[in-house]
């Protein structure tokens, strides 16, 4: 039996028309970014709406940027679905989702390397003046 669609690319194929990564890698599909959070969010098959989780991310005056359902299933049976918004501090998205009736799992926020510079800076600030 051969499947009828094969999605996955070999790697010089991926060479011949010019990406830089399969194009069902990780990091294509979610890219590093600076100033955002990535949320898991677990919910029954039967209350699945992407439309639905978008409206909840807008009404906390988010934007989705990417919305993922994983193979993932919880012992109650219910799919996790990943997204990322661009909030550093999701606490307003994940207060909406609630309201829509989604229960947020797990919360990761971007890339902190401007936070952990600042804190270095500030870190040796305070050695110099010797607070």
């Amino acid at each position: 039996m051969n499947p009828k669609d094969n999605i996955l690319l070999e790697k010089n194929d991926v060479a011949t028309i010019g990406l830089a990564t399969t194009p069902h890698s990780e990091e294509r599909l979610f890219p590093q970014l600076a100033e955002c959070s990535e949320l898991s969010v677990a919910c029954y098959r039967a209350d699945f709406s992407a439309s639905r989780i978008s409206r909840a991310v807008e009404d906390a005056d988010a934007h989705l940027l990417n919305l993922n359902v994983t193979a993932e299933v919880t012992s109650g049976g219910r799919v996790i679905v990943d997204l990322r918004v661009n909030h550093r501090d999701a606490g307003a998205v994940i207060r909406s989702l609630e309201r829509y009736g989604y229960e947020t799992v797990e919360l990761r926020h971007g890339d902190n390397s401007m936070a952990d510079s600042m804190a270095d800076r500030i870190g040796e600030l305070m050695a110099q003046i010797e607070v």
